[in-house]
């Protein structure tokens, strides 16, 4: 989407199940960082009972408990927006529940639900539930300093070979306590809250340059996220 043509347009997707641990930080940090630079922005919150506008350049997908997970990934299914944004090329953004279902199954509510299949990985239940700091060296491929976040999730996610894992863990557990996340093309997904993209600006800004399809964008002062960054990946001794 080339500058100065069109407002960027985010789409939060079902805000009303996938919500938790301060998901819709993501989209308000996208929305942000692009008009600091200048860039229009359109922000869309799409509620479960609504269409999927197919038009998007980013979509965003949060956390949530097992019983709106699985209805996220029926109703994401059925009206099949999402889909068709991936396949014209928009970005995605999926945290912690909404990263699961983009796989071919996941657990919830002790049983084995069909995910989009949008990433080639599965996710099951852990021997013990993943609370707290999560770190790790980033693909990369993606050119991106150290992931920081905070994680509370009781699956184990299993990559398959048509993705990369988004980091290699060096604390917390992420999908299996030796990689966290994953990517294809312009999606991305972690179990990283934070929200996710407070804790890392600079993957905020490879999704809006991905979107933007640009290949750099100016500069913005991020002392502030810095100092947060550097705090807490000290804190844990990943600095």
């Amino acid at each position: 989407m080339p500058q100065g043509q069109r407002a960027l347009r985010i789409v939060w997707l079902y805000p009303d199940l996938l919500s938790t641990y301060g998901d819709r930080g993501n989209l308000l940090i996208l929305s942000r960082r692009a008009s600091m630079r200048g860039i229009p922005v359109e922000c869309f919150e799409v509620r479960s009972d609504q269409p999927i506008p197919v038009d998007g350049d980013i979509y965003l997908l949060g956390g949530g408990e097992d019983g709106p997970q699985a209805l996220a990934a029926q109703r994401l299914m059925t009206d099949g927006g999402l889909y068709r944004a991936v396949e014209r090329g928009a970005v995605v953004l999926a945290i912690c529940a909404g990263y699961q279902l983009l796989g071919h199954s996941f657990f919830a509510k002790g049983q084995q639900y069909r995910g989009l299949g949008l990433l080639d990985l599965h996710s099951d239940r852990g021997p013990s539930r993943a609370v707290g700091e999560l770190a790790g060296a980033v693909d990369p491929a993606l050119g991106l300093p150290m992931l920081s976040g905070f994680e509370n999730h009781g699956g184990r996610t299993h990559l398959g070979q048509g993705v990369r894992p988004l980091a290699q863990v060096s604390v917390g557990v992420g999908n299996d306590g030796a990689t966290e996340g994953a990517w294809l093309g312009r999606i991305v997904g972690t179990y990283s809250h934070g929200p996710a993209l407070s804790r890392n600006p600079a993957l905020a800004d490879l999704l809006l340059r991905w979107a933007i399809g640009a290949d750099a964008l100016p500069p913005l002062d991020d002392s502030w996220p810095e100092l947060l960054r550097g705090e807490r990946l000290a804190a844990v001794g990943a600095a």
